[in-house]
């Protein structure tokens, strides 16, 4: 009997399992942020990031991070973790990792941008971590 694909409910599982593993000292910070799960980004991401294809990209930070919010800020600004399943999907088959450890990492990263960090900064994070 043939097995269905994760659903894309079943990674916002997965993704909201991650977010409460981490450090209180870190969720404290993270506000209203929320997690969304689709199929493939948008083609205004697509264009926006010069994908290639859509399985280029399988998580986004959209928002503004905190060292660059403000309290004048006109209106608030929706910050959103968005997770992309048919790339993540692709990627654990063409892997064989674990796909709550792939989630986990994806999330973890897309809250290191709402927290001000590079991808160059994270590298170097994971690097010497």
């Amino acid at each position: 009997m043939a097995q269905l694909p994760p659903s894309l409910a079943d990674l916002e599982a997965l993704a909201a399992r991650a977010l409460a593993a981490l450090p209180r000292r870190f969720k404290r910070h993270l506000g209203g942020v929320m997690i969304r799960v689709e199929d493939f980004p948008d083609r205004e991401t697509e264009r926006a990031m010069r994908l290639d294809s859509r399985f280029d990209i399988m998580g986004l930070y959209r928002g503004v991070a905190l060292p660059h919010k403000s309290v004048s800020d006109p209106l608030p600004h929706m910050d959103a973790i968005f997770l992309y399943r048919r790339p993540i999907l692709d990627y654990w088959c063409e892997t064989a990792e674990d796909l709550a450890d792939i989630v986990r990492h994806i999330v973890i990263h897309e809250i290191g941008h709402h927290f001000g960090f590079s991808d160059e900064d994270m590298e170097r994070i994971e690097r010497e971590g």
